[in-house]
């Protein structure tokens, strides 16, 4: 399985962006797709997770402002961001779990918000 992510890019204080993952490949099904971030000197958190019926978890830091969502005919998964904060700024990456549990991640696609 193949991951490729789009729409990072440097964005101000309150501006807004959106990410795509694209998953590519054969004999996989996906259950969970979702986003993950890591900023300089900090572990990779949670941001979105979507699975395959439309329900969706998010971490506390990004609640009201992102929205994740998936086309299951592309198997594509979204990742609207409003409101962008500078502690947002992070590498940006995509994960998906298919129905055997194995994992693949997206090469990571980096967010800046600054003025």
């Amino acid at each position: 399985v193949q991951l490729v992510e789009s729409g990072g890019g440097l964005v101000q204080p309150g501006g807004s962006l959106r990410l795509s993952c694209a998953a590519s490949g054969s004999g996989f099904n996906i259950y969970v797709m979702g986003w993950y971030r890591q900023a300089p000197g900090n572990q990779r958190e949670l941001v979105a997770t979507i699975v395959s019926g439309g329900r969706t978890n998010y971490g506390d830091s990004v609640k009201g402002r992102f929205t994740i969502s998936r086309d299951n005919a592309k198997n594509t998964v979204y990742l609207q961001m409003n409101s962008l904060k500078p502690e947002d700024t992070a590498v940006y990456y995509c994960k998906t779990v298919d129905l055997w549990g194995r994992e693949y991640w997206g090469q990571g696609t980096q967010v800046t918000v600054s003025s």
